[in-house]
């Protein structure tokens, strides 16, 4: 029989026509599709260069050498705040009363002790509270009452200290306030922390959205240089209140951090200290830091400037699609294990992802 170039066309187009799938199937089965953590780097191992406590939620914070990192957050981080009591115990921030940064913490690392003060204090004596850093159970019964306060939506229980305690503050924010410190029941996490999505359960005291903040010095650098191009004075990395400050290797290479890693420095590795440590301390990044104005207020005059750098960096800080309309600073951790961290230890950047997206906490 003969075949006519015709019937070649015929025959060879069917067979590519029904062959052409099982190519793609087969093709599909032994090429793996990269996810979009694949092409992100890890970066090189750095360091601590920063740990800042903020024990009165809203109020001015301390610089601390080595801290305790618990799964709630650093030792004695935000464990206190200040309730209104006139809007049913409802929290005050730096969004609704500036003032707040204007008072001062400090530690008393002999006596166990929170001291209370507030900053160009004019009256004589000045100011200056002082109650237990660590107070006892039988403290609190005999000092406090345990009752509740309202923050983001749920009420949680709170040991509330007389007014005699709270009273300058009061004074001093035009505002009758009471000092709480945290109830025995946790407070969950929520948002990315969720359990469904952190796949375990853990707690916060009285900070907004996760145990630590994590952020890179590089990105205020970068931050600060826009800035100044702009005619804009620098401003402090205190203004988004961190916990750990980290030496990154690139401005924002932060965004994409999902597990990092904290360990003793090699200097101490032999030492006594270094054995009461922990060989290491694992913290899951949970997402982005979505940002408000409250970087916008100077924690040294306790005024809000009306623009920056809230306007700079919703031009170029809009980042998540979680958080389409607010701009991003820092990293929300969630801590897997508890031990003392040091300025200087070395930190690790273990896994990274694409993936985040940011869910409010606070609704």
């Amino acid at each position: 029989m003969e075949i006519t170039a015709r019937d070649l066309f015929f025959w060879l187009f069917t067979i590519l026509i029904t062959g052409l799938p099982i190519i793609i199937y087969f093709g599909e089965k032994r090429v793996r599709k990269l996810s979009p953590s694949d092409w992100i780097p890890i970066p090189p191992a750095t360091e601590i260069i920063s740990l800042r406590i903020y024990p009165i939620k809203s109020c001015r914070g301390i610089e601390v050498p080595s801290v305790k990192l618990l799964k709630t957050g650093l030792d004695l981080d935000r464990q206190w705040m200040f309730i209104d009591v006139s809007e049913k115990h409802k929290f005050q921030t730096i969004r609704e009363v500036s003032k707040l940064t204007l008072i001062n913490t400090a530690i008393n690392w002999e006596t166990d002790e929170l001291e209370i003060s507030i900053a160009n204090d004019k009256s004589n004596p000045p100011t200056k509270v002082v109650v237990p850093a660590h107070p006892s159970e039988e403290w609190l019964a005999e000092n406090t009452t345990l009752t509740h306060a309202f923050i983001w939506s749920e009420t949680h229980d709170a040991y509330v200290y007389p007014e005699s305690i709270s009273k300058p503050f009061s004074d001093f924010l035009d505002m009758e306030v009471r000092l709480v410190i945290r109830g025995p029941t946790p407070r969950v996490l929520r948002g990315c922390g969720a359990p469904k999505l952190l796949g375990r359960t853990e707690a916060i005291k009285w900070a907004d959205m996760a145990p630590v903040l994590l952020t890179n010095v590089r990105s205020i650098n970068e931050l600060n240089n826009r800035l100044m191009q702009r005619g804009y004075d620098a401003i402090t990395l205190e203004r988004f209140r961190p916990n750990i400050v980290v030496a990154g290797s690139d401005a924002w290479a932060e965004d994409m951090w999902k597990t990092v890693k904290m360990s003793p420095r090699e200097s101490d590795h032999g030492s006594s200290e270094k054995k009461k440590r922990n060989a290491s301390i694992i913290m899951d990044v949970t997402s982005r830091c979505a940002r408000c104005h409250v970087p916008n207020v100077d924690p040294d005059t306790g005024m809000a400037h009306k623009e920056q750098p809230f306007d700079l960096m919703y031009t170029y800080r809009r980042i998540d699609e979680g958080a389409k309309y607010k701009s991003c600073f820092g990293m929300l951790c969630a801590p897997r294990s508890e031990g003392t961290i040091k300025v200087g230890d070395k930190f690790e950047v273990t896994a990274v992802t694409a993936e985040h997206k940011f869910i409010s906490p606070m609704k």
